[in-house]
């Protein structure tokens, strides 16, 4: 028995080394710069959800791969206030912090100035849902940023598709309403201007209002009086049912839709049946979701009890994204990432497929989808191809 006991110790004594001597995992670090207060919280929780979702699910398969080691990754989430001092100042601190990469931000309002800081400083980063050109473009050399990319398409596509849905549901003398104060709502409200001029239908007016605005009767009553009979807002899902619901009571009896901003479910809940049937476009359905995306849909309702929105898919890809070019980098170092991720031609996530060709901007289709008040959904309706 004793021979037997001293056996056994020597036994756990081995493995103990053993396991001593085994290499431990080492440890990456990805920021997340996201509105999770502000303006368009439900943007960042969404963001929040879906970069927790991704990185739980990579921990716990083990980590990934790098150059011959197992990694875990670390989040460090940042609080952009939807302001773009306070998005630059995050991006900042997440650089000082010695992240890999961020994620982030999404409006891109703050994605451009937070652009700038890593750029400078050059860190990589991907913006999920920034689609305004300026974010990956240098303002002083009008050059492609180096350090800077994007899951989702951009303005100058996105523009273009609203434009001609607008003219497919029949309008023929649009008006457009949006934030002048805001770079995307400003750089989406002119490409849908230049577009419908260029397929031969007048822009019958074209109106202003600044962040924050709750009074749109003045510039509802213009375009009633121009003989609109199409509204596109390109604004937010927290502003738009305002938008909608005033243009209604003021009798305007044309087609509205709208952009990206519209695709969170609060959209339904603020607006009501005003909001009914109207068209957005948008970076995926989840009612033609792929084998991909079904499975993130499901993990996603699973963990949060709700469906994603665009934003959460376009932010799990991010992630997708940014762990495919570090495993191809073979080596936890910035440049070496960032060359990765200018080589991926082909990426197949939850949004579609996607390519980059020389730039941070991926090739890649929109959707359309309608407002379904009673079912509380957005519902596929068409695919606008690049």
């Amino acid at each position: 028995m004793k021979r037997l006991a001293l056996l056994l110790g020597l036994i756990v004594a081995l493995s103990l080394v053993v396991t001593s001597c085994a290499p431990k995992p080492g440890v990456i670090k990805i920021g997340v710069n996201a509105e999770l207060t502000g303006g368009i919280p439900v943007v960042g929780q969404s963001c929040k959800n879906a970069a927790e979702l991704f990185v739980e699910e990579v921990n716990k398969a083990g980590g990934i791969e790098v150059g011959g080691r197992k990694y875990t990754i670390q989040l460090l989430i940042e609080d952009n206030e939807d302001k773009a001092e306070s998005a630059a100042a995050a991006a900042l601190k997440l650089h000082t912090a010695g992240v890999l990469l961020m994620i982030g931000p999404n409006a891109s309002r703050n994605a451009i100035p937070a652009a700038e800081v890593a750029e400078t400083n050059k860190m990589p980063m991907i913006s999920p849902w920034s689609t305004n050109p300026k974010t990956t473009i240098d303002p002083k050399t009008g050059k492609p940023k180096k350090y800077v990319f994007r899951a989702c398409f951009i303005d100058d596509f996105q523009g273009v598709v609203a434009a001609k849905l607008g003219v497919e549901l029949g309008v023929k003398k649009p008006a457009v309403l949006f934030d002048v104060a805001s770079e995307y709502n400003k750089g989406i409200a002119e490409v849908f201007k230049k577009t419908v001029e260029e397929l031969g239908y007048p822009v019958v007016a074209y109106e202003t209002y600044t962040t924050g605005d709750k009074d749109f009767s003045a510039q509802l009553t213009k375009i009633i009086a121009a003989g609109a009979d199409g509204l596109f807002l390109p604004n937010y899902y927290s502003e738009v049912p305002l938008q909608v619901q005033q243009a209604r009571k003021l009798g305007f009896k044309g087609i509205i839709f709208g952009s990206d901003s519209w695709g969170n479910l609060e959209l339904i809940d603020l607006c009501g049946m005003d909001c009914d049937g109207l068209y957005f476009t948008t970076h995926y359905a989840p009612d033609i979701a792929t084998p991909q995306a079904q499975a993130f849909i499901k993990a996603y309702q699973a963990k949060y009890g709700k469906v994603p929105d665009d934003v959460a898919a376009l932010t799990y890809d991010a992630f997708g994204i940014a762990v495919t070019a570090i495993k191809q980098a073979g080596k936890i170092d910035r440049e070496a990432v960032v060359e990765a991720l200018r080589k991926i031609s082909r990426y197949e996530g939850v949004t579609g497929v996607l390519e980059y060709r020389g730039t941070g901007d991926p090739i890649k289709s929109a959707v359309v989808l309608k407002v379904d008040v009673p079912g509380k959904k957005f519902t596929y309706y068409t695919t606008a191809k690049p």
